[in-house]
């Protein structure tokens, strides 16, 4: 299954229907959702996935309200009557409309991130990239999700455009908290998991490349040195180089991989890696004086 998948599975198996407060603020996210409408007298939900579909329906049975599942080839759906709905939310326009900002307390607020997450939420494999993103069905629940976020200091991005609204994060560590928040435990350690191996492979592609821009650096440069050398030999030129340069030329000549500071280590008399480079600099500039 895909992390999104196992996700929401773990989410639709919390134990907390106990707790009628944090169902029925859970059913509120599923509500305000963009996969919750009207059809007719109903409300309508539905969703691809047999977790979300078999969660909304427990917190529905767990709240004494009527109602039907079907199947209709694509998606699983579920309808009850808009006089069954909680007092939470309010039919206006054929729109469901979450009712003025209310007191609720920290779980209950979990609750409704939580049931908007499984209502019309998705997170992408973390192993390509961070994306997680939960839609709502019109402004007005959009910006409450966003007020109850922000009572809990948990920042999202927005998006509004052509009747979408959204919300969603980009970052791993954000992520990871919103995970967290929603009461997905295993979730958390996983994406953990993945995002320090995801870390640690784009540490060691940035030192390998690090390390090749370094090696064709000095591969250039040994190819422009042993030129500017054999050059100078062509022309006879190479016999009036003092004796410090030729010997470092030689050298390069027979060590032609070897860095700078390792042949100037290999002379009579041993010199740093900024005394062969100099040496070596102007060997072409007498070739280039030719």
């Amino acid at each position: 299954m895909s992390f999104s998948s196992d996700l929401k599975e773990e989410l639709s198996k919390i134990n907390n229907l106990a707790k009628k407060n944090e169902v029925k603020y859970e059913l509120v996210g599923y509500l305000i959702s963009k996969n919750a409408s009207i059809l007719k007298s109903n409300i309508r939900y539905a969703t691809g996935s047999e977790y979300n579909i078999n969660r909304f329906s427990k917190l529905l049975k767990n709240l004494d309200i009527n109602h039907n599942i079907e199947f209709d080839g694509k998606s699983f759906v579920i309808t009850f009557k808009i006089k069954d709905s909680i007092d939470e939310v309010n039919i206006q326009d054929c729109k469901i409309k979450i009712k003025d900002k209310f007191s609720i307390d920290e779980n209950e607020k979990r609750a409704v991130i939580r049931g908007a997450f499984l209502g019309a939420g998705s997170i992408n494999n973390p192993d390509n990239t961070y994306h997680l993103e939960i839609n709502l069905s019109n402004e007005n629940n959009l910006r409450y999700v966003i007020s109850i976020l922000d009572d809990m200091n948990i920042k999202c991005k927005k998006l509004e455009q052509d009747n979408k609204y959204s919300i969603y994060w980009k970052d791993g560590e954000e992520i990871s908290s919103l995970i967290a928040l929603l009461g997905a435990n295993k979730s958390v350690l996983k994406f953990e998991d993945i995002r320090v191996q995801r870390e640690m492979r784009g540490k060691v592609n940035r030192i390998v490349n690090c390390q090749t821009a370094n090696l064709n650096k000095t591969i250039n440069a040994s190819v422009e040195q042993i030129e500017a050398i054999r050059k100078l030999q062509m022309s006879g030129e190479f016999n009036k180089l003092d004796e410090n340069l030729k010997e470092i030329a030689l050298l390069r000549l027979e060590y032609p991989d070897m860095p700078l500071i390792e042949l100037g280590k290999q002379l009579k008399n041993p010199i740093g890696k900024s005394g062969v480079n100099y040496r070596l600099k102007k060997i072409i500039q007498i070739a280039q004086e030719l």
